[in-house]
This record gives C-alpha cells, sequence and structure tokens, in this order.
C-alpha cells in the first residue's frame, strides 16, 4: 500500500495499537503525538513520530506540506470525566480546538478522510438495553461536550468541504497486545480493570466510586471492549473510507456490559485473588449505565468481537507483569534508536527540548489528576 496515514495521539494507548496495526497491513503511518501521556517505547518502529501538539498549526502544516497524507486517524484528546468537570477550559482547548485544527490542514492539502475516535459518553444517561447510534445526544460532562463539538465539526467540514468521516462511539477499553509488548500505561490509573488488577498485583486497596446507581447491583454499568478489537475497528474504519464509502457513526462494544463489582469478581476469578476494596460517593459526570448496540459496525465494516472479559483482564495482567515500570520512569528520554525517526517541524525548538518542557508540566498534572481521583 502507498497510503500514508497520519495517526495523531499514536504513542497513547489505543493509539499504539492502531498504528501497529496500521503497519501490519503495509499502510505508512506518521505518529504525531505531544507525549504528555504517550511513550515512545509504545510506538512500534517502523512509524515515523513528529514530536508535537495537533492545536500547533505550525506543526501540523509542516505534518502536511512535507508528507502525502491519506487519511487522518485522531486519538489526540484528553479523557478524564471527572478531571473535565474540574478543569473544563483543558477540555474544551485540547478536544475541539485540536480538532479544528487537524480539520484546517485537510480542508488546505486535499485530505478527505478522518477517522475520530470519540465516546459514549455523548449519550448521557440512558434507558435503552443496548444504544444504537440515532440514540438523542445528552452528554452530562464537559468531556463528553467536547467530543460531542468535535462530532459536529466533522459533520459540518463534510457538508463544506467534503472531508469524510467514520466516527467511533465506544465506551471502556482493556487488554494489551497479545505479545505484552504494549498496553495500557498511565502514570496513574483511573480505569477500573487496570486498578484492579494493580490492586491485586500491589495488595493495595482501592475505591468503587458510588453503590447506589439504579442498577442490578448499584454500581456503574459499563460497555467493556478489547483494545485490539477496537483497534481494529479503527483500522476498518480507515479502509471504509479509502474505498470512497460514505461518512458513518458507529457505536462499539459487546452489547452487553458489566456493572463495577462484576469486574472485580472477574478480576478475582481471573487472577485468582481477592480484592480490598470499599465503596465511596459517586464521582462527577458519571452516568448510571451505558452499553453499546455493535450490530450497525458489523454489518457494514465486517467488525467481530474476538476477545471475552477474561481475555482483557488476562492479557492487562501480562502486561503489568512483563513491563512492570510501564516503560520506564523517564517517558521522555528518547530511547536508543528512536532518533532517527523524529521529524522535528517546530522551527522555534528542537524535539529534546520540546519533550524537557513537557516533562516540567508533568508533575502538575498528576498532582491534578491525583487531587480529583482521591488517589
Amino acid at each position: 500500500m502507498n497510503e500514508t496515514i497520519l495517526v495523531s495521539g499514536g504513542a497513547g494507548y489505543i493509539g499504539s495499537h492502531a498504528v501497529k496495526q496500521l503497519l501490519n497491513l503495509g499502510y505508512k503511518v506518521i505518529v504525531l503525538d505531544n507525549f504528555s501521556t504517550g511513550h515512545f517505547q509504545a510506538v512500534d518502529p517502523r512509524a515515523m513520530v513528529v514530536v508535537g501538539d495537533i492545536r500547533d498549526k505550525e506543526v501540523v502544516k509542516a505534518v502536511f506540506e512535507n508528507n502525502k497524507i491519506s487519511g487522518v486517524m485522531n486519538f489526540a484528546a484528553k479523557i478524564i470525566v471527572p478531571e473535565s468537570v474540574k478543569n473544563p477550559l483543558a477540555y474544551y482547548d485540547d478536544n475541539i480546538l485540536g480538532v479544528m485544527t487537524l480539520l484546517r490542514a485537510c480542508n488546505r492539502y486535499q485530505v478527505r478522510n478522518f477517522v475520530f475516535s470519540s465516546t459514549a459518553a455523548v449519550y448521557g444517561t440512558c434507558k435503552d438495553e443496548a444504544i444504537t447510534e440515532d440514540h438523542p445526544l445528552s452528554p452530562e460532562s464537559p468531556y463528553g461536550f467536547t467530543k460531542y463539538v468535535a462530532e459536529k465539526l466533522l459533520i459540518d467540514a463534510e457538508k463544506a468541504y467534503g472531508i469524510k468521516h467514520v466516527i467511533f462511539r465506544y465506551f471502556n477499553v482493556a487488554g494489551a497486545s497479545k505479545d505484552s509488548s504494549i498496553g495500557e500505561a498511565h502514570p496513574v490509573e483511573t480505569h477500573l480493570i487496570p486498578v484492579t488488577i494493580n490492586s491485586c498485583i500491589y495488595n493495595r486497596p482501592m475505591q468503587v466510586f458510588g453503590n447506589d446507581f439504579n442498577t442490578r447491583d448499584g454500581t456503574c454499568l459499563r460497555d467493556y471492549i478489547h483494545v485490539l478489537d477496537l483497534a481494529k475497528a479503527h483500522v476498518l474504519g480507515m479502509k471504509h473510507l479509502l474505498d470512497g464509502k460514505e461518512s458513518e457513526i458507529f457505536n462499539l462494544g459487546s452489547q452487553t456490559g458489566y456493572t463495577n463489582l462484576e469486574i472485580l469478581k472477574t478480576v478475582e476469578s481471573v487472577l485468582q485473588k481477592k480484592i480490598n476494596y470499599t465503596f465511596g460517593p459517586r464521582r462527577a459526570g458519571d452516568a448510571a449505565s451505558i452499553v453499546a448496540s455493535n450490530s450497525k459496525a458489523k454489518e457494514i465494516l465486517g467488525w467481530t468481537i474476538e476477545n471475552t472479559l477474561q481475555d482483557m483482564i488476562q492479557d492487562d495482567y501480562n502486561f503489568r507483569m512483563k513491563n512492570k515500570n510501564l516503560y520506564g520512569s523517564k517517558r521522555y528520554k528518547v530511547p536508543y534508536g528512536y532518533k532517527k525517526r523524529l521529524l522535528a517541524y517546530n522551527s522555534n525548538k528542537n524535539v529534546l527540548s520540546l519533550l524537557e518542557d513537557i516533562e516540567k508540566e508533568d508533575e502538575k498534572i498528576l498532582t491534578n489528576i491525583k487531587k480529583v481521583n482521591n488517589l
């Protein structure tokens, strides 16, 4: 294949899996990431890497100007619901302005294919057993609302400029690559499955937020999807657009769902360990129940789910046992052999000084995340 795909946020958890799958299918891949939460070691060595922010117009312009981009796959975003409630302006800045910058570049350089990683949070609390794509949108958090606005930008960009899109609304993601080379590695974990697994590994007490929701056991009900199945859907979405097909919006999920308490019990069963947990108050912005219908993605994209909840838990556990330092404590230190793959388009700063600036902000970010999540 001659197509070059720009993957923004390609050093992150989901993006790095999509990058690997694209490369395995013969696509050329350029990763654009500011490494605020991503890792160099998560990026497949076959990809080229641009260190920069999708809100930086000059960097984005240079990437498009110097490469023949066939499509954009955007994963770059802030994603923590309670943090968005405490600091909404940061979410409006990252999640809306970043998409606008990419769309302007797509329009200027005649790139007509855009795959967008959205969220089920655009729906808010739903009473339907399985949400379909035509369900009314009613986001309940700034995070969900910023994704809703970004979706609207894509829809308007198609009407005005002919930029086709595939939007994926999905739910909780878990698991890791089968060889345990890449997985979920955040400086502070806030997602339930890795938090629960870490509780097992390190015998740490953990807190479940809320047990008074209107669900079968009082804890939040969520859909879960393996990161490999999710990445596969994004690759199928890009192929759908490159084949000249129409814009689409797809829900991705298992179509069943599990409560938080059921997740804990399944982790205990898979790992054969007991978890020390207590119930705490609800987190701001959390909806009671969100589960997706996946029939449209199956019908149009031919997407199938290959991994179970037990697979998600086992693969995540294997990754953590193989990578106990989670890519290393110095996330911004460029590993040996990676420098030759860096494309520096920022005229004001070289790559390493840019990374140093990001690292200086890291402690502030971590402190805020810990405070928001009562860690």
